[in-house]
């Protein structure tokens, strides 16, 4: 108990510590909500992952995914490295840096509104930010309370309350600096966190092949036929399986608190050194997690069950880590603290700027009126401690009684953020053709389609099919839509300010000097 006490209190010192060290770099609003613009490579990476993988990961994902699919969950954490990270720092990092930096926007709803020139456009962004980061946030919550329980006997309130103020106070003294930093400490106790915590895990089955063997006797509810389902390849159900790594790894390019975080990009340099840090990061972390997960059907005896039979996945991984060493109980503590408030501080820091910037001050501007630095910043810190505040009461509301609404809109939110927002950022920053109208068509599609999944859920009637039922699978469907609806819409209807679209373009084309190891030279002549 002293060590776990002890290591508590060193980590969320060092956090305040980080929090008192940034508080210069917080001084105005670029500075607060962007870092200046002047964030490196290992911090915007680390800052990338963290708020990537959150306790949701960690101990509800890890082990439902792991419980459903076995050792094939793997597939989703390297969809998330490959897909996830890679692929979204090589195709949207550079021109997100660039295309932000021109437009002088600060977040997500402001580049739709500066991109295509309509300011209603930044309201409906900014308010579907608004209704879908707050479930979203208070998500981040679940599956402490069963780790703290465990370790410390601690009710689940005063867990949420501790992390909740904690977290407020380092985003309100340092912003988004602050954040940066902690996420890189952060980052690095989950990278050996989670090391260490397989090493144990498989250890404590006699060791990785006695481990797979068991597991390799287990059958599949769905396929009792399939020797080995849970060792497979693809696991019992590869269709399902594949939805969950495209809305998890594809479905993170249309997130405002991911995408934000290329705004921050310092140079060029940092962009490359951080696609190889960030997508390294995910290989470990979200690769480990569910290839943790994968060994959850292991712990079947020991886990909770509902009255229906079904497993209560939130606590699988707990079961899994009960009968550790003491050393290990006290880092899967730091470790997924560390996660969710990672994501956490990201997910505040783009509420609450969103708000202030995208919908308060055009809202004073409108009426004639002029909000100043000091207002702006402070209206950003009381939204960032309003939505702490919601978000964890909405998560101690959920554990304390048999609402499930707040739960089944947590599984919403990201379906629809993607589903909204992914496509026409996408083709925003990539074709000059890409029309208001047609952002308004995705807004409404992604927004539309995971609204009719929840009531089709809370109806219990069937979406679509029983593929689509699944929140997971209808989020897919909302992303894929809106990569449809864009061009056709745009195709359809007129670019507005063509002249102004043509100058926006030209941040791309400016000529810059590279070594000649990042660039061949169209001279023959060696010497030049």
């Amino acid at each position: 108990m002293f060590l776990k006490i002890a290591l508590l209190v060193i980590f969320f010192a060092i956090m305040i510590g980080v929090g008192i060290y940034c508080r210069k770099t917080a001084s105005n609003v670029q500075g607060f909500v962007l870092g200046g613009r002047n964030v490196g490579s290992w911090l915007t990476a680390f800052a990338f992952g963290t708020s990537y993988f959150s306790a949701v990961i960690f101990v509800g994902y890890a082990g439902q995914f792991g419980w459903k699919y076995g050792l094939a969950s793997t597939w989703i954490g390297l969809g998330n490295a490959l897909i996830g990270s890679f692929l979204a720092w090589r195709i949207l990092g550079r021109r997100t840096r660039l295309m932000t930096q021109y437009l002088q926007s600060a977040t997500m709803p402001d580049f739709f509104g500066q991109r295509f020139k309509s300011n209603a456009l930044k309201v409906a962004a900014s308010v579907i930010v608004f209704i879908f980061l707050i479930p979203y946030t208070a998500s981040l919550y679940n599956g402490l309370s069963r780790l703290f329980e465990m370790a410390f006997g601690i009710d689940y309130a005063w867990c949420v309350i501790g992390m909740a103020v904690l977290t407020g106070i380092y985003i309100l003294i340092g912003g988004y600096m602050a954040t940066a930093i902690n996420d890189f400490i952060q980052g690095l106790i989950m990278l050996v966190g989670i090391v260490a915590v397989i090493a144990a895990v498989i250890a404590s089955n006699g060791g990785f092949s006695s481990a797979i063997a068991s597991l390799s006797q287990i059958p599949a509810e769905t396929f009792p036929e399939m020797n080995g389902a849970f060792v497979s390849f693809l696991g019992p159900q590869p269709l399902f399986l594949l939805g969950v790594v495209l809305l998890t790894s594809l479905g993170t390019w249309g997130l405002p608190q991911m995408v934000g975080k290329f705004y921050a990009i310092k140079d060029e340099n940092a962009i490359r050194k951080g696609t190889l840090i960030s997508t390294l990061f995910a290989l470990i972390v979200a690769g480990g997690c569910y290839f943790l997960g994968g060994f959850g059907r292991l712990y079947g005896d020991v886990i909770e069950y509902t009255a229906a039979g079904t497993p209560v996945y939130d606590s699988i991984v707990p079961s899994m880590l009960a009968k550790l060493p003491d050393i290990y109980i006290a880092i899967v503590i730091i470790l997924v603290l560390s996660a969710s408030m990672s994501t956490l501080s990201s997910l505040v820091l783009t509420s609450g700027s969103t708000l202030t910037l995208d919908i308060i001050k055009p809202a004073v501007e409108h009426k004639g009126g002029r909000m100043e630095e000091k207002s702006q910043l402070l209206s950003i810190r009381l939204l960032v401690l309003f939505f702490i505040a919601v978000s964890s009461v909405l998560a101690i509301i959920q554990a304390r009684s048999s609402v499930t609404f707040i739960a089944q809109l947590m599984g919403i939110s990201w379906g629809a953020l993607a589903g909204a927002f992914l496509a026409p950022f996408l083709y925003g920053l990539y074709w000059k053709k890409t029309t208001p109208a047609s952002v308004w068509a995705s807004f409404a599609c992604g927004i539309l389609i995971m609204c009719a999944c929840m009531y089709c859920t809370f109806t219990h009637t069937t979406f679509i099919s029983p593929y689509f039922s699944s929140p997971i699978n209808a989020g897919v469907l909302a992303m894929l839509a809106g990569f449809v609806i864009v061009p056709a819409v745009s195709l359809l209807t007129k670019v507005r300010g063509k002249e102004e679209v043509e100058k926006m373009f030209t941040c791309y084309d400016r000529t810059v000097t590279v070594r000649a190891s990042s660039s061949l030279a169209e001279e023959s002549d060696p010497e030049k």
